[in-house]
């Protein structure tokens, strides 16, 4: 890796730069004059489509996004990629984020969302990396919730083998701030979606489903708990608050959400009418279906997608974000869906 003086004296490394967020961030800050790099895992195939459109020629003079190879399971790749990069700033966004895949592997969850910060944390300390640090907080880390909505102040109540990972995670964060006067912060992100959302994930899956099902490429959709709630928003606004985090004088954590709280019934009937699928639904719980205007079953709750712990109610209190920060959410809830759909209906007009 052939590291070149950045612009501005700007660098920043980004872990899970090939995801939704990573992507969003890497574009954010590039737009502001950062030299970027992001650490990915190897694999037998390519899974960067997320910044495809940004990512530069490697033998161009001036190039301001790189990638190198690295795991959050690996120390000494971790130790390399810092000494190398030397940055100002690290967004640790790698993850193994799926809830409900972490069920099914809770070892690989724990090493990689809890640990890997860890390993993170005392790379910077062992190689004297003063850089500012953000960590990937999640808003299941408050489980069943004993307060709504919820704010930095409300306590956790971990209810995934995922959220008690991150909340391994923002407790190391915390404690390297504390004990080496490090900037280390976290970020306690509701959830945020958009186009570049992974596909297993609800509302990606709500979306292109009602996008292939319009296009006559899908018979129906399944899903679990359409009763849960959650704080809904845009990726792209949510990564401009993670940077405004590390331009702060003072290393502090924030609640980052809209306020409002929204079911997946909701969503899935916001995205089935944006595809001119208007739902009517029969029956209630595990029996419950969505019957489009023609009568079909184009949504049914199948019992395999629930959880063994259920999160019902989420929903954030971003008052602290928003008078420190000036931080605003600027997509709504239908305006996310609405974009959602777009994106995919266009999916599926290439797949005919």
């Amino acid at each position: 890796m052939t590291k070149s003086p950045p612009r501005n004296n700007l660098r920043a490394l980004i872990t899970g730069i090939t995801g939704q967020d990573g992507s969003y961030l890497a574009e954010l800050l590039l737009s502001k004059g950062y030299e970027v790099w992001g650490m990915v895992r190897r694999s037998s195939s390519f899974n960067t489509h997320r910044i495809d459109h940004i990512y530069q020629d490697p033998h161009e003079a001036d190039v301001r996004l790189r990638l190198c190879y690295g795991d959050l399971n690996d120390a000494s790749s971790i130790n390399h990629i810092l000494r190398t990069v030397e940055p100002n700033e690290i967004y640790n966004l790698g993850a193994q984020s799926h809830v409900k895949v972490s069920f099914e592997i809770p070892e690989y969850t724990t090493e990689v969302t809890g640990i890997g910060v860890i390993r993170l944390l005392e790379a910077m300390r062992e190689e004297g990396i003063r850089a500012k640090f953000y960590q990937a907080s999640s808003s299941e880390q408050f489980g069943k919730v004993c307060e709504s909505p919820q704010s930095e102040s409300t306590p956790f109540d971990p209810q995934s083998p995922y959220a008690v990972a991150k909340v391994m995670a923002f407790h190391a964060t915390r404690n390297y701030r504390q004990s080496y006067d490090m900037f280390a912060v976290n970020g306690i992100m509701f959830n945020h979606e958009s186009p570049r959302r992974g596909e297993t994930f609800v509302t990606r899956k709500i979306s292109r489903a009602a996008a292939r099902i319009a296009s006559g490429l899908q018979a129906c959709l399944f899903l679990g708990n359409l009763a849960a709630t959650r704080d809904w928003g845009f990726a792209g606004d949510y990564v401009k608050a993670m940077w405004l985090m590390l331009q702060q004088d003072k290393p502090q954590d924030y609640v980052i959400a809209t306020g409002e709280s929204h079911s997946v019934r909701e969503f899935c009937e916001l995205c089935f009418a944006e595809a001119d699928l208007p739902l009517t639904w029969e029956g209630e719980g595990l029996n419950e279906t969505g019957l489009g205007p023609d009568g079909r079953v184009l949504v049914r709750v199948d019992p395999r997608y629930f959880r063994p712990a259920e999160v019902d109610h989420l929903v954030g209190d971003a008052s602290k974000a928003r008078r420190e920060l000036g931080w605003e959410p600027t997509v709504s809830f239908a305006e996310l869906a609405k974009m959602m759909v777009a994106a995919d209906m266009q999916l599926a007009r290439g797949e005919l």
